[in-house]
């Protein structure tokens, strides 16, 4: 990280605070894109599970799909989770 905000500073011609905060931006945004993959990977897992349970037994559908929709929900906490995170990486 260090080397990106200096390439950026040197380009740019920015002093050392513009780059503690440039390298703060960076480093938040690669915490948050770390932090997006696992859930989107758990949400097309889940989703497709679901899917393939439903098709396999289409009388239990309904108890099937709302099991899904509370693992979405708990698989999205975690990317909300990034974002806090993320957001106190940005402004803290």
């Amino acid at each position: 990280m260090e080397a990106f905000s200096v390439l950026v500073g040197q380009a740019s011609g920015e002093t050392a605070a513009d780059a503690k905060n440039i390298a703060a931006a960076a480093g938040a945004g690669y915490a948050y894109g770390l932090a997006a993959i696992g859930p989107g990977i758990g949400i097309g897992y889940l989703v497709g599970k679901s899917v393939e349970a439903m098709a396999r037994q289409p009388e239990a559908a309904g108890m099937v799909r709302t099991t899904m929709f509370l693992g979405i929900a708990f698989t999205e906490a975690l990317a909300l989770i990034g974002f806090v995170v993320f957001i106190l990486l940005k402004f803290a």
